[in-house]
């Protein structure tokens, strides 16, 4: 990588950089490539895909709620505090003239 690649990322990205942001930007990029490099290099044929992994760390993740009704409707409750009402629905001020 050199730092016409560095213009070349900045300009897909959108990114105006100056010869001295791309200058200290190459190194980032350079270890960040490196890193990605190493992570494509394992080999990882035998490993099963998870649908989430939380199913792997359970006991180090917070469980997942069951996904069910638990407030019922409360339309009454809900607008008892209101300041104006008509037919279940909160009147307001207008606003828009």
């Amino acid at each position: 990588m050199d730092i016409n690649e560095v213009h070349r990322i900045a300009k897909l990205s959108r990114l105006e950089l100056s010869t001295a942001e791309a200058e200290a930007v190459l190194p980032q990029l350079k270890a960040i490539f490196a890193l990605v490099g190493q992570m494509q290099a394992v080999d990882t044929s035998s490993v099963d895909p998870l649908p989430h992994p939380i199913l792997f760390i359970r006991d180090l993740a917070q469980p997942l709620r069951s996904d069910a009704v638990t407030d019922h409707e409360a339309r009454e409750n809900n607008m008892a505090n209101a300041p104006a009402q008509d037919r279940g629905y909160f009147l307001v001020p207008r606003v828009i003239e």
